[in-house]
């Protein structure tokens, strides 16, 4: 599927922690052409096929957003957040409420000129705030614990760019797929995992490798892509190609064969240098049965955790085909 069609379509399906279902369809779907497709207790979806040295590709599917806790007599929303929800954007963003049906409505926020002293340089708690979806006291069409997100949007920039809800991780959905293609066509085993809750505590990752039997592993997600104001060392660059992870962390032959691969196949490329923990997936996946070895694959992106997170699809299609070159790879080594 072409890249920018495939990320429209990944991202026009909610997926807040515990609402997994619309996702995991779509997904069934997509991969159904590609081998047998299951899903888990935790809504994990993963896909197998091949044969021979068998490796894990990992990205997580969920997107940050908030959970109905009660509504006012006067029927507006009190909301806490799932996931880590950046407070400074939220004033006055428009939101959907899934409940028995789509509703839309916007976080209240008080008009400048009603503000006392001080209060427009305040951050409000999530807590202080209210959604407004226009109507008096319904429980009936919005049920407790009902699921909030952003709005929807799907906005190309100039170039390869483009902007949306959820990207984290999207994109790195996206890009597993991509691969998968060409991935069938070598002797080597791959499932795909695209799991749960990451934001939640990655969660779903913790368990999607158990039974699977897997040789390696390789985490695909997002990381900070460089804008106005960030330490250019702490980002990577947009449209520079994918940012291979290396850490104490992770395993150094993994990341070592990821780098040599990029550079056999003039694969653009970038280094994510951490000291710890990576902050995705990889971190559990390391550690799930007796020890998985697990590499890390990161997409830059700008604005995480916002409504409008920007990627390049030079960068998702990088690692695509990173995936691909270093499969290709194992699998030669594996043979010889």
């Amino acid at each position: 599927m072409e890249t920018v069609k495939l990320i429209e379509k990944l991202v026009s399906v909610p997926c807040v922690g515990g609402n997994e279902e619309k996702l995991v369809e779509t997904l069934k779907d997509i991969l159904a052409p590609y081998g047998e497709v299951r899903v888990d207790a935790m809504n994990n979806v993963l896909c197998t096929f091949g044969e021979g040295y068998h490796i894990l590709l990992d990205a997580h599917i969920d997107e940050i957003g908030f959970v109905v806790t009660s509504i006012t007599d006067d029927g507006f929303l009190k909301i806490s957040p799932c996931g880590g929800v950046d407070r400074r954007m939220l004033l006055g963003a428009e939101v959907t409420v899934w409940g028995k049906e789509e509703v839309f409505g916007v976080i209240s926020t008080l008009p400048p000129h009603l503000q006392k002293d001080g209060d427009e340089e305040k951050v409000p708690e999530i807590s202080e705030l209210s959604v407004d979806v226009g109507m008096g006291k319904e429980e009936s069409l919005i049920p407790l614990g009902s699921k909030v997100t952003f709005k929807r949007h799907f906005t190309p920039l100039i170039g390869n760019q483009l902007s949306s809800n959820c990207l984290d991780d999207r994109a790195g959905v996206a890009s597993i797929i991509l691969a998968l293609d060409e991935l069938k066509k070598l002797p080597v085993k791959i499932t795909a995992l695209f799991s749960t809750q990451e934001e939640l505590g990655t969660r779903g990752a913790k368990i999607g490798p158990y039974g699977l039997d897997v040789d390696e592993a390789i985490a695909v997600d997002v990381s900070f892509g460089y804008t106005p104001g960030c330490e250019k060392e702490h980002c990577g660059e947009m449209g520079k190609g994918a940012m291979i992870g290396i850490s104490p962390t992770l395993d150094k032959s993994i990341s070592n064969g990821l780098i040599a691969a990029a550079k056999e196949n003039g694969i653009e490329h970038q280094l994510e240098v951490m000291s710890g923990r990576t902050g995705t997936n990889a971190d559990v996946i390391t550690i799930s049965e007796s020890g998985i070895k697990c590499g890390l694959l990161s997409i830059p992106l700008k604005y995480m955790h916002t409504p409008v997170e920007v990627i390049d699809t030079k960068d998702v299609e990088s690692v695509a085909a990173l995936i691909t070159a270093y499969a290709k790879r194992k699998a030669g080594a594996e043979n010889a």
